[in-house]
């Protein structure tokens, strides 16, 4: 009894000290103070255990408590700060941070996207085109912040090019998780499969998620990843955003929106070279026209009896489960990719090829089947990289192409995402997808600015076949 009126004392006093306006005012304060909600992790999850909840938490009677997913945790502190609810976090269990030296200079357009991204609570996409210099955004946000960061990246080559740049500018080791290495320091390198297979034990040890080549992130996968990582802060950097599949429509929730956009025709001239673009039109030879209309005609064939119409990406992917069950589904399916490998692997791309490349200008080739890629590299003597090229050998081919001991080099996709490829005046397009965005890739690796310089990127395309969707589609951006 005697503690009981202790309390009431000490509350009475406190309602004068408080001057509450009425006694509602007051007993809200005294429930208030009586709330605690301690806050901790769990595999991707924020735990909430007290009397209260937020909008953003679930009542999981598992645990008898609720629960979160991790991307909600800045939220979940803004509201139990906002409705002045005492809370206990325990959430974030992130490496000490080391001192770094070294201080990232930016271009006028990159200080202006850092800033938009400041502005935006620390949240955001920026696009900035191919050979922009995104990379050093992200080192500035990093240099500023000084919290804990993970960077995720979607290739081992790109691993390698943070991890360096890391090493030049700041003077550290970063940690690594990936490529057969897990070591977690408060700068942290990730490829996006290692970060999704580890995100349950990494996911509140930083409070700065960058996604480089961030429409990676929207994959069914790795959006799970990025809902499970608490980073407060997140930066997404890409040259463009798009998704075919639309998934990038979820990025204000995973990452914040687009905060900046520069694209090509904003950066030419003082930060990327102006160019020329050239469309090529070749023919099949009648061999070649012959198989390609045979097999293609099998594909429509099966379309039109069974009064399929492929219009978009989800048709086409039901095709694929059709014939997993349909051998004349599989036989089309069969029939359409050896009709579209012809037109795209054409010998009258390889003439072309051999005409231009008397010329002695640094020149980048690019297809989309490592079996042409190969084909190229053989009969003209052409260094090769594809994803089965390795890192020693990948470094070594660029060194020579810039310091211009090697005049060309013919790729697949390999260097169409990220990687700092040395400088080159001429780009030719052999096959591709119909991704603008590779496209788009392609033409930024040639924009490196240099005095008189026209870059030139050419595109060879096949006559009446499906090559000339792929081209249309691909190019509607430049």
């Amino acid at each position: 009894m005697k503690k009981d009126m202790k309390k009431y004392l000490k509350l009475l006093e406190m309602r004068q000290q408080k001057d509450f306006k009425n006694i509602f005012e007051f007993f809200i304060f005294i429930i208030r103070i009586k709330l605690l909600v301690k806050l901790s992790y769990s595999k991707g999850t924020i735990i909430l255990e007290g009397d209260v909840t937020t909008p953003y938490a679930k009542w999981d009677p598992r645990i008898k408590a609720y629960r979160a997913l991790g991307y909600l945790y800045k939220e979940i502190i803004d509201y139990l700060k906002e409705n002045k609810i005492n809370f206990e976090d325990n959430v974030m269990n992130s490496p000490p941070i080391e001192p770094i030296n070294g201080t990232i200079k930016l271009r006028p357009y990159q200080e202006e996207a850092f800033n938009k991204w400041m502005e935006n609570d620390k949240r955001g996409i920026i696009c900035i085109a191919t050979a922009g210099g995104k990379t050093f955004i992200g080192l500035k946000a990093i240099e500023v912040l000084k919290k804990s960061t993970i960077i995720l990246v979607p290739t081992l080559a790109l691993l390698d090019q943070w991890i360096e740049r890391i090493k030049e500018f700041f003077d550290i080791e970063p940690g690594v998780i990936g490529g057969g290495k897990y070591d977690i320091k408060w700068i942290t390198v990730s490829t996006y499969d290692s970060a999704y297979i580890h995100v349950e034990d990494i996911g509140n040890k930083f409070y700065l998620l960058i996604a480089d080549e961030v429409h990676h992130i929207f994959a069914p996968a790795y959006s799970q990843a990025a809902e499970m990582f608490v980073a407060p802060f997140r930066m997404g950097l890409t040259s463009t955003l798009h998704r075919a599949d639309m998934r990038h429509l979820d990025a204000p929730r995973l990452m914040g929106g687009v905060v900046y956009e520069a694209m090509h025709n904003d950066l030419i001239g003082e930060y990327l070279a102006p160019y020329e673009y050239k469309k090529v039109y070749v023919d099949l030879t009648p061999e070649e026209r012959s198989e390609y209309e045979k097999l293609w005609n099998i594909y429509k064939n099966y379309l039109l009896e069974n009064k399929l119409e492929i219009r978009n990406n989800e048709d086409f992917k039901k095709l694929i489960m059709l014939s997993a069950r349909d051998p004349k589904a599989r036989e089309a399916l069969l029939a359409r990719n050896k009709a579209i490998k012809i037109a795209l692997n054409s010998e009258e791309k390889m003439k072309f090829l051999a005409n231009i490349l008397d010329k002695n200008e640094k020149t980048l080739i690019f297809t989309l089947h490592n079996s042409l890629v190969y084909k190229i590299s053989k009969r003209f003597l052409i260094p090769a990289i594809t994803h089965k090229t390795s890192e020693n050998e990948r470094k070594l081919i660029l060194s020579k192409f810039k310091s211009g001991e090697y005049k060309a080099i013919v790729t697949s996709q390999v260097l169409d995402e990220g990687i700092d490829v040395p400088d080159a005046s001429r780009a030719i397009v052999l096959s591709g997808t119909g991704s603008p965005r590779q496209h788009i890739q392609r033409l930024g690796r040639i924009l490196r600015p240099a005095k008189g310089k026209i870059a030139i990127l050419y595109e060879v395309v096949s006559r009446e076949t499906k090559d000339v969707e792929f081209s249309r589609r691909r190019s509607k951006l430049i």
